[in-house]
């Protein structure tokens, strides 16, 4: 653990560190103040508040789907440093135009018309954006660290990436939005800066061309990779993950205002949890498996997670509302007597969450070379983001069929027995 720390005041690392705690930061700070606004305070109907937050995931996921081999091609053939100095550069744009939705939000001049589109187009553009970090800051770590500090280096990536969620997402329900405007744009300036410390990474090969067409580049660099068990294994188990993951995250605003009765504080207050427990969990492997990259924790592990996901699930369904009329805000929900229990099943997803992908990652980048490690992950996040997708689909259709959103809960307890089949069969693999 003490060496893992040490990470952070190396500049092989912390650079990297800081500017991707800054864009996870500032991609959730945009999205859940683009959220939480609309859900409160423009839609008065649970179907259409589920659909928007489920809309808005999709727009977000969707680049990661379309463009992740054409990211992992430019990391593993070009200076990784330079593409991120590009990328940051490019955050900064975006979040002008984001932040000029905010604000005219705010303003409530032509929020629907004009205002939500422009809030849309930067969120899918902030995809892009982490589409072409994502593969990076992974397969960056192999070329910087030494062999036995990348599970470490992980954990500290997985566990800055969700404090900053933390921030990001306790700031989005906390402000208001033509604060976040400027909250955003003033963080994409200062991740460039921090970006720019970030020491070269040339490719280990020679600079080869890129194949730009999309469709076959995604298609041949999945084939490429899933063909090898392990690693098929592996990205399967963390697709599953992240699709419990995305529907948690498309509920959580719908399910404190519908189920719950509580305001948009509250709703931030469900995904700062998550993402401190994710980031407890990021960490306490690391200690568990002393830096070795091992799959042997990660079947209990997700197994868990499965159970505080139906705990979960019992707390709301028994939930009842005391008053009608008005919204719990964060005081009067803690004071509910169901309120620590829901907040712990909570926590306990969470964690136990952290602590089955982590190693999963950290096996993505050790186990190809490094040559190849960039372009691993871009097919890890194209069926991540895949999988997201048809998760989201799934809890639209769901809605459809009137099936409530407590009870889609269940879904994700359900995935949660695949991921853990997935992840035995792994850890058989690599005995």
């Amino acid at each position: 653990m003490s060496t893992s720390m040490s990470l952070l005041k190396q500049r092989r690392f912390l650079p990297l560190f800081v500017t991707q705690l800054l864009g996870a930061f500032n991609d959730n700070l945009f999205k859940n103040a683009m959220v939480l606004f609309v859900v409160y305070g423009v839609y008065n109907d649970e179907k259409a508040e589920a659909l928007f937050s489920a809309v808005a995931t999709a727009v977000f996921i969707l680049p990661f789907f379309l463009m992740s081999a054409l990211a992992g091609q430019l990391a593993d053939t070009r200076d990784k440093a330079q593409i991120i100095r590009i990328v940051k550069f490019c955050e900064i744009l975006i979040m002008i135009v984001g932040g000029i939705g905010l604000v005219m939000a705010w303003l409530g001049f032509a929020v629907s018309l004009i205002a939500i589109p422009l809030m849309m187009l930067a969120l899918f553009a902030m995809g892009i954006h982490s589409t072409f970090f994502g593969p990076i800051k992974y397969a960056i770590l192999p070329q910087h660290l030494k062999e036995d500090e990348v599970l470490g280096g992980t954990g500290l990536v997985e566990a800055g990436t969700y404090i900053a969620i933390l921030l990001g997402t306790i700031l989005a329900g906390i402000i208001d939005v033509e604060w976040a405007a400027l909250g955003v744009v003033i963080t994409a300036i200062i991740g460039y800066f921090t970006g720019r410390q970030v020491p070269p990474a040339p490719p280990e090969h020679e600079e080869t061309g890129l194949d730009w067409h999309i469709l076959r580049s995604s298609i041949n660099l999945v084939k490429s990779t899933m063909h090898i068990r392990k690693l098929y294994l592996a990205i399967a188990s963390i697709s599953f993950f992240w699709t419990i993951g995305a529907v948690l995250f498309i509920q959580f605003p719908p399910l404190a205002k519908n189920v719950l009765g509580a305001d948009k504080e509250v709703a931030s207050l469900f995904l700062a949890i998550f993402s401190i427990g994710i980031a407890i969990g990021s960490v306490a492997i690391n200690r568990m498996l002393k830096g070795q990259v091992s799959a042997r924790y990660a079947p209990a592990c997700v197994l868990v997670m499965a159970l505080f996901v139906v705990a979960f699930f019992l707390v709301c369904r028994n939930w009842h509302v005391i008053g009608e009329g008005e919204l719990y805000n964060i005081t009067g929900f803690v004071a509910h007597p169901d309120a620590i229990p829901l907040l712990l099943s909570l926590l306990g997803i969470a964690i136990s969450g952290g602590m089955f992908v982590v190693p999963l990652y950290a096996f993505l980048t050790t186990t190809v070379p490094k040559d190849q490690t960039a372009r691993t992950v871009a097919a890890n996040n194209i069926v991540n983001s895949g999988a997201m997708v048809i998760g989201s689909l799934i809890a639209l259709g769901l809605s459809a069929a009137g099936v409530t959103i407590v009870n889609q809960l269940l879904l994700g307890a359900a995935m949660c027995l695949v991921s853990a089949w997935l992840a035995q069969q792994l850890h058989k693999a690599c005995d």
